[in-house]
């Protein structure tokens, strides 16, 4: 052998060793690419995980085995925000047991809804006419007032699957139909507690007539002294019917119920009496509500749920947590692990409803432009597909690492703004959708 021939088996058997050595490790030696390659842009990553929102199977399936799917909104009042959260709940009641829609709106007008959904009692549209208010003027919609009437139908014609409801989590209106559930119950099974608490509820109860969003307002004109006197006597009547022994069966089922009414009534009278000078801490306790409230629900009756809400609570972290410290995505989150998903919306321009000013009680409506080169939107608008979403759990690299970074995000609440907060997507969502261009909701 000569030495060109020896050199030649000794770099071999090296190679062989190597190759071994980083089988056995778990890893391969790299492969060769093209001289001069590149890793795919954002865009590119980006362009390569979209699926067209046109598939609901696909977003669906993304939601995975979880219980709880927080669908979030860019805007409270946008056609197509409303048209995609009544599309996917029927999707996931088709294709994943679901039964509960979740809505950002007070226990009350949940109680009432879910009376017209299971059981045919009122009229929806009266009810979202009265129910739907001050803070909640946004969801007096014909596209919701469509849904409500869709899982009636549902209800009616599929009798042999378990019934839809419809629940409010939030706590701005305290309306009188709750009140009437805890007396209700309270007469039928502890008659003797029924003075005492009627006497600490009736000067809480609104009168006959009263509209819920002169309500709301008149609860942040009282004093301070008065909003916590209010909330002692809420807490009070709580505290009578925690003192009940929970019966067995669905006469249980009935008690659970009417204490956590009186328990939504407390959480009312409570937020209220957050002083007007701690209104971060008044925000942390509705968003906390807002996922106890959630979260009841989904313990209690043991169903999977669709929650309807802004991008802002549904999130894992605040856009501004000056003002809103921690969303009720979080809380969520913390309690329910994985069986919390959520999806956040965002769209690249149209018109939307919004309130000009926090003296305005009706919605104007106002064009959005295209985004600026600096937002989030402006690149997800150059993916191909008109509308598509993004699991940003399972996305290419390159995509996640874009989906990191901290940019201004359109997050229209209650009212109209220029302003725009930056926005960290993969910090705040598990999944996005994106919709290129949105037109107002049509308010009833």
């Amino acid at each position: 052998m000569n030495r060109t021939t020896a050199h030649t088996a000794v770099t071999r058997r090296r190679l062989l060793r190597l190759a071994a050595a980083s089988a056995t490790a778990g890893t391969l030696l790299p492969a060769a690419g093209p001289a001069g390659a590149t890793p795919p842009s954002p865009l590119d990553a980006l362009k390569q995980h979209a699926v067209p929102l046109a598939d609901l199977d696909t977003l669906a399936r993304m939601t995975g085995s979880a219980r709880l799917v927080g669908l979030g909104e860019a805007a409270h009042s946008g056609h197509e925000f409303f048209i995609l959260k009544a599309r996917l709940f029927r999707k996931l009641v088709a294709a994943r047991g679901f039964t509960t829609f979740v809505l950002e709106a007070s226990w009350s007008t949940g109680l009432r809804l879910d009376d017209y959904v299971a059981h045919g009692t009122g009229d929806p549209a009266q009810i979202m006419r009265e129910e739907f208010q001050g803070q909640y003027v946004f969801w007096n919609t014909e596209e919701y007032l469509d849904l409500v009437h869709w899982m009636r139908h549902y209800n009616l014609t599929h009798t042999d699957r378990p019934r839809l409801r419809f629940v409010g989590n939030d706590l701005g209106y305290a309306g009188a139909h709750a009140y009437d559930l805890v007396h209700d119950w309270c007469a039928a099974h502890r008659p003797d507690l029924t003075a005492s608490l009627d006497a600490l509820y009736a000067p809480l109860r609104p009168a006959l007539g009263t509209e819920a969003g002169i309500w709301m307002g008149r609860q942040l004109a009282k004093d301070s002294a008065t909003r916590q006197a209010e909330a002692d006597r809420a807490d009070r009547a709580l505290t009578l019917i925690r003192s009940c022994h929970r019966p067995d069966g669905q006469a249980g089922l009935a008690h659970d119920l009417a204490l956590r009414t009186a328990t939504a009534l407390t959480q009312t009278f409570t937020a209220y009496a957050i002083p007007d000078d701690r209104f971060a801490d008044r925000m942390r306790y509705r968003d906390q509500t807002m996922a106890d409230n959630t979260a009841w629900w989904l313990d209690h009756t043991r169903s999977k749920l669709l929650l309807a809400s802004n991008n802002g609570h549904i999130a894992y972290t605040s856009d501004n947590p000056v003002e809103f410290p921690e969303p009720a995505g979080a809380f969520l989150r913390r309690r329910l692990g994985t069986d919390y998903v959520n999806i956040g919306l965002t769209f690249g321009a149209g018109r939307i409803n919004a309130l000009p000013d926090f003296t305005a009680t009706q919605p104007r409506t106002y064009t959005v432009p295209n985004a600026r080169s600096d937002h989030n939107e402006h690149t997800l608008n150059q993916v191909d597909h008109r509308d598509f979403a993004l699991d940003l759990r399972t996305a290419p690299s390159a995509a996640r690492t874009w989906s990191r970074t901290a940019r201004p995000t359109r997050s229209y609440g209650l009212y109209w703004s220029d302003k725009h907060p930056r926005t960290a997507l993969a910090h705040s969502y598990d999944i996005v959708a994106h919709l290129h261009r949105v037109k107002a909701g049509r308010l009833r």
